[in-house]
C-alpha cells in the first residue's frame, strides 16, 4: 500500500515489512513477530496485518509492533482486513467468514457464507468479499451482519481493489478480464477483455491500472465512458503481481512477485 501521511510505499514480505520512502532516503525493514497474511492501513501512518488469531498494528514512522488478538479466535486463521470510513475493522477468516470488529480486540458481527476470504476492500462502511473457491463479489452492509448482495466475478477472479470514486474492480485473471463493480448496490458496470493474465490492481480517481503478468507490462485504463479505454502502456519488472498509487505525486509503484524488487513509474499518468 502507499501510505499518503509518510510518503513511503508500504510492502508486505510474509514476517517483515518493507518501507520505501517516496522521496529518496533508504529503505528499512521491520520486523514482525509472525507470519502475515493480508495488509490495510488507515493512510495515517499505521499498517494493519491479519495474522493468525488476530492482527498486528504497526506504527509505520517509529516500526513499533503490537500485536491485537480476537477475543474467542485464537486459532482462527485471519486471511484478509480492511479498515472502515468509520474505523471500524473487518477481518475474513480461512474457513469463509467476514467478522466485523466492535472494539480493537472483540467482533461484533459476523457473516459466514464463504468458501474462503481471500480478498476484503471497503467503500464507506460497506465491506466488499473477493472469494476465489466461488468467484464472487458480495457486499456486506454496515452492522456486519447481512450479507447484502453477491454476484458471480467472471471465470476466475483472483484481486480485489476499490478507487477513490466508488468502484470496486475486480481482476478476471482465467476469464482475461477486468471488472468494475458498483458497490451501493453492488451491480457488475463493465467487463472489459484484458489479455495476458491480469492480476495486480490500483484504482485511482482518473485510471483504473492493471498489471499483465503473463507479457510483463502495467496498462492504465480510463472508466469514464462505458467501456475501459487504455490510456498508457508500461513494460515492468518481471511477474509485476502488486500495484500501489500515490495519487499525489501521480506515481505508480510495481512490485515484483519473483523477487526483481519495486519499479518505480513517476508521472505514470500522462501518455509517453
Amino acid at each position: 500500500m502507499f501510505d499518503p501521511a509518510t510518503s513511503s510505499l508500504v510492502v508486505l514480505g510474509g514476517d517483515s515489512l518493507a518501507v520505501v520512502p517516496a522521496h529518496g532516503g533508504d529503505p528499512r525493514t521491520i520486523p514482525l513477530p509472525g507470519d502475515t497474511t493480508a495488509l490495510s492501513g488507515d493512510a495515517a501512518g499505521v499498517a494493519l496485518l491479519s495474522t493468525r488469531g488476530g492482527y498486528f498494528r504497526v506504527d509505520v514512522r517509529t516500526g513499533q509492533v503490537a500485536k491485537l488478538g480476537i477475543r474467542g479466535h485464537d486459532g482462527t486463521d485471519f486471511t484478509a482486513i480492511a479498515r472502515r470510513t468509520d474505523g471500524k475493522l473487518v477481518l475474513g477468516t480461512a474457513d469463509g467468514a467476514v467478522d466485523t470488529l466492535g472494539s480493537d480486540t472483540t467482533v461484533a458481527a459476523e457473516v459466514k457464507i464463504f468458501a474462503r476470504v481471500d480478498a476484503i476492500a471497503t467503500q464507506g462502511n460497506t465491506a466488499v468479499v473477493l472469494d476465489r473457491g466461488q468467484t464472487s463479489v458480495t457486499t456486506i452492509d454496515p452492522s456486519g451482519g447481512h450479507a447484502e448482495h453477491a454476484l458471480r466475478a467472471g471465470e476466475g477472479a483472483t484481486t480485489l481493489t476499490v478507487d477513490p470514486v466508488g468502484r470496486a474492480l475486480v481482476a478476471d485473471t482465467r476469464g482475461g478480464s477486468l471488472l468494475v463493480f458498483g458497490v451501493d448496490p453492488l451491480i457488475l458496470r463493465q467487463s472489459y477483455p484484458v489479455r495476458d493474465a491480469p492480476y495486480g490492481l490500483a484504482g485511482t480517481r482518473t485510471l483504473a491500472w492493471v498489471s499483465l503478468t503473463a507479457a510483463n507490462v502495467v496498462v492504465g485504463y480510463d472508466l469514464a465512458t462505458g467501456i475501459p479505454v487504455e490510456k498508457v502502456r508500461y513494460p515492468t519488472v518481471r511477474q509485476p503481481d502488486v500495484l500501489a498509487f500515490d495519487e499525489a505525486a501521480n506515481t505508480l509503484y510495481v512490485v515484483s512477485g519473483s523477487g526483481d524488487g519495486v519499479q518505480v513509474i513517476d508521472n505514470a499518468g500522462r501518455p509517453r
